[in-house]
């Protein structure tokens, strides 16, 4: 009896053993496949562990951003206006007479970059609000205030009135690696808190056509309407960049997006809020890429550097010695081997800064000392009430989107007429969108060149001014004040 006990108990013990063998490896033996092994599993698990740690750090830092602007109605009132039996005996008028408002609303995101309120978006998303929405992750609403935007780099800090917020603190973007595992947050298509892995696929992407100061990091975590303002962050959960753009042919995700780079966001998010408005570098050179050609005729080794096409009259470049036809290989010590690092960098120098700057000149390495100007602001100004010939002329600083806009050429420089008032003594010989390039015979660069020059002319005096207009360089005069 008790050898039939030893033989039974053997005997159940080779079962268990046998029937958890089989359980261990049962449903790989039933699916067919090798079992994965328990240190892939466990890699896997921390992580999925890790990235779920990161989104839950920087969830509460993202808020999501409802607008609404007043728009005015194209379409008449009735469709009976596009009548023409009708408009026959009312004329248009009668539609004239009755503008109509509607109401559009639209969506975005934000970042808290501050405990007490400061939040970071595009300016495409609040550009022309008359009111603005924040909501926190916590379901609280605040109604946001503009403290300042910079359609230059497509950027803008609002306000609310909280404190003690979770902030997100900003990352190096210029740390940031091709191939980097990066996290999308923001609120696609209104769904608020949504999360998206992908790695960096690009940094440095510039001539985008989104901005003027283009530096964009290029990802492929999914972006998609709703995104925009939102952040990218790395898997420290820093802020590395503000979600601004995809491209897409359907309107929606398609694997390439595009964030403003988390350095390019703090400077312009430091100057907005410390004065309303972004005060940027300014060197005064027209520049263009180094191609393989043109580096054969300047007799460059490689195609590196930016070259100097032109030097603006009394500019710091000028100044500074800078002439047409030199090669800028750094800035400060930082490569500039595209023209847009190099604008980039000069913009995010402070003024009156001096900088180190490397060129080749026919052949022979250069080192000149240039120091920083200020760019003129490129809003548009009041005319000043002048009692010459120019009174009521408004006029505004060149821009890249106005050089295009007006096929202007690259070197040219000037400042552009955007407005004439009714009964100016210019109203015949000037137009919208005339570039002057010359008052009485003295250049024209900017703003303050203009208003210097038109300061000092008298009642009396007939005024001499090189345009261009249209594709060709005019002179133009306009006689003194009767």
């Amino acid at each position: 009896m008790i050898h039939h006990n030893k033989r039974f108990t053997a005997g159940l013990l080779i079962f268990i053993c046998a029937f958890y063998t089989f359980l261990w490896t049962a449903p790989d033996a039933i699916a067919g496949h090798t079992s994965i092994s328990r240190e892939a599993v466990d890699f896997l698990t921390r992580t999925g562990q890790a990235m779920s740690e990161v989104a839950e750090v920087v969830k509460p830092s993202v808020v999501n951003i409802s607008t609404v602007k007043t728009e005015q109605a194209g379409a008449p009132l009735s469709p009976f206006y596009d009548d023409p039996f009708f408009r026959k005996f009312f004329g248009d008028e009668l539609q004239r007479q009755q503008p109509r408002e509607r109401k559009s609303t639209s969506l975005g995101s934000g970042v808290i970059v501050s405990s007490d309120g400061y939040i970071l978006t595009n300016n495409h998303v609040i550009q022309n609000a008359d009111k603005i929405k924040v909501v926190l992750s916590d379901k609280r609403e605040f109604i946001g205030k503009v403290i300042g935007n910079d359609p230059k780099t497509d950027l803008s800090v609002i306000k609310i009135d909280a404190e003690d917020l979770i902030s997100l603190r900003l990352g190096n973007s210029d740390n940031l690696k091709v191939g980097a595992l990066v996290l999308a947050v923001g609120n696609p298509f209104g769904l608020n808190q949504t999360i998206t892995m992908g790695i960096v696929s690009a940094v440095g992407r510039a001539n985008v056509g989104i901005a003027d100061y283009e530096d964009f990091i290029q990802t492929d975590a999914a972006i998609n309407p709703g995104n925009s303002g939102g952040a990218l962050v790395n898997v420290k959960g820093e802020l590395v960049g503000i979600n601004t753009a995809i491209f897409s042919t359907t309107g929606g995700y398609q694997g390439i997006g595009f964030a403003i780079p988390s350095n390019m966001v703090k400077v312009v998010m430091n100057s907005l809020i410390k004065t309303g408005k972004v005060i940027r570098g300014w060197l005064g050179v027209s520049i263009q890429a180094i191609t393989p050609e043109l580096a054969d005729q300047f007799k460059l080794e490689k195609d590196k550097g930016t070259l100097v096409a032109d030097v603006i009259e009394r500019s710091p470049a000028e100044e500074a010695g800078i002439l047409r036809g030199d090669v800028i290989l750094e800035f400060g010590g930082k490569k500039v081997d595209e023209p847009s690092i190099l604008r980039n960098i000069v913009a995010s120098t402070s003024p009156g800064k001096t900088i180190d700057v490397k060129v080749i000149r026919n052949g022979e390495y250069l080192t000149l000392s240039v120091m920083v100007g200020e760019l003129g602001t490129d809003e548009k100004k009041t005319p000043a009430t002048y009692k010459n010939a120019l009174n009521g002329v408004t006029v505004q600083n060149l821009t890249s989107a106005i050089y295009n806009q007006l096929n202007i050429p690259e070197q040219l420089r000037g400042v552009v007429i955007t407005d004439i008032e009714r009964g100016s003594p210019s109203e015949t010989a000037l137009m919208r969108g005339d570039v002057l390039m010359e008052i009485n015979r003295k250049a024209v660069a900017n703003i303050d060149d203009y208003e210097v020059m038109v300061s000092q002319i008298t009642s009396e005096e007939d005024v001499l001014l090189l345009v261009f207009r249209r594709g060709s360089t005019i002179f133009v005069t306009i006689s003194a004040v009767e």
